[in-house]
């Protein structure tokens, strides 16, 4: 009998569940024949790119015949001014999740260990069964805790072995919101032995306003064992250009540039997050609209009797204390798109993602309408 392809595949991808996005728009009016879509799903920036980025690619584009500078120069020289490290500590991704990838691909192989906590980004175990290398899975905090849902640390210590190469901590987290002080992750950092890299993945870092919440890319200097992802698709609004880096001691971004594609960031997504970089009125309309929206979201929420987890990202996660398949099909038919985040293991949960005043108006009003009609769960 002739082997398959399946066969011939290697075995942590034969049994890798796929990376589920947000449904796009476009796919919402083919299917359902819905117009006037809003798209609450995969955490994007609703008021759009800076304008001076827009301006940037726009003149960009008559040098697309040309492939993009491969280290990324400008974009990393504006990059260590913004964070006062050498270029040499940059490494550009085609978007952060690369960064992710890259550094599994360095440090993980079969017989080695990651760990991440229990509902943390999804791209964490992806990337670690790509290499056949061994998950660990850390339980997450307690409902009773401040952040609940979120990362536990000590538990997380717990599964740290001599086999251990990296640690993912998403600060804040996907998909719950949650963040952790600086006090805690600095103690986690200290403690971490010599062996294993700890991954502080700061996606959302933009958006947080807690005044206890850490910049990590201070303490590089401290703990040469850590690196800091970043990233332009959430408050900087280039989602679409995919574009993100990380900062490292210089030799983990040696090691991470020999697996790195050669042009991984394009000429378009290279200048506009050099121009988004000096756009600060841009961000600080976007910080603030993000405020007010969690702000309303939660207050929806809380008049709907609907339980949801704190967040200071730019989305909530909302327990809907039934499986949610039914709201979320009505939704889409009121062509309103959100989150189911059962891939997660939350098969009762919904993450919405904060959109204009009104389009979360309406989506709150829709979220009411379809849950008045829905028998007891």
């Amino acid at each position: 009998m002739a082997m398959s392809c399946h066969d011939l595949a290697v075995p942590g991808i034969k049994s890798l569940k796929p990376y589920q996005p947000g449904k796009p728009i476009s796919e919402l009016e083919r299917e359902y024949g819905v117009s006037n879509i809003i798209k609450l799903a995969s955490n994007e920036n609703p008021l759009g790119p800076s304008p001076m980025a827009q301006k940037a690619i726009s003149d960009s584009l008559a040098d697309l015949a040309l492939y993009p500078d491969g280290n990324g120069f400008g974009l990393k020289q504006a990059l260590s001014a913004r964070h006062e490290v050498a270029q040499d500590s940059i490494t550009l991704g085609n978007g952060s999740n690369d960064v992710i990838v890259l550094l599994a691909e360095a440090f993980l192989q079969p017989g080695s260990e990651a760990v991440y906590s229990q509902y943390a980004f999804a791209a964490y175990p992806i990337a670690v069964q790509c290499t056949g290398a061994t998950a660990r899975v850390a339980a997450c905090n307690s409902s009773s805790s401040p952040a609940p849902m979120g990362h536990d640390l000590d538990a997380m210590a717990e599964l740290i072995s001599a086999r251990t190469r990296l640690v993912f901590i998403a600060n804040p987290n996907n998909p719950t919101g949650t963040w952790l002080p600086a006090g805690a992750l600095r103690r986690f950092l200290q403690a971490a032995p010599d062996h294993v890299i700890v991954v502080v993945d700061e996606a959302y870092w933009d958006y947080v306003e807690e005044p206890d919440y850490p910049d990590t890319t201070q303490w590089l200097a401290d703990f040469p064992n850590l690196v800091v992802t970043r990233t332009f698709s959430k408050a900087f609004g280039l989602a679409g250009l995919r574009v993100g880096y990380s900062i490292s001691s210089p030799e983990i971004a040696d090691l991470l540039n020999r697996v790195r594609q050669p042009f991984n960031t394009s000429i378009p997504a290279q200048v506009a997050a050099l121009a988004a970089l000096s756009d600060h009125e841009h961000m600080s309309r976007s910080v603030k609209s993000n405020c007010d929206g969690l702000q309303q979201l939660s207050a929806g929420f809380k008049d709907l009797g609907i339980d949801y987890v704190p967040s200071v990202c730019n989305f909530i996660l909302a327990d809907m204390q039934r499986p949610v398949a039914d709201i979320f099909e009505a939704l889409l038919r009121a062509g309103i798109i959100v989150r189911p985040v059962g891939n997660y293991g939350l098969p009762n949960h919904l993450r919405i993602s904060v959109g204009l005043p009104e389009e979360n108006t309406r989506f709150l009003g829709a979220l009411e309408s379809i849950m008045a009609g829905l028998a007891p769960a």
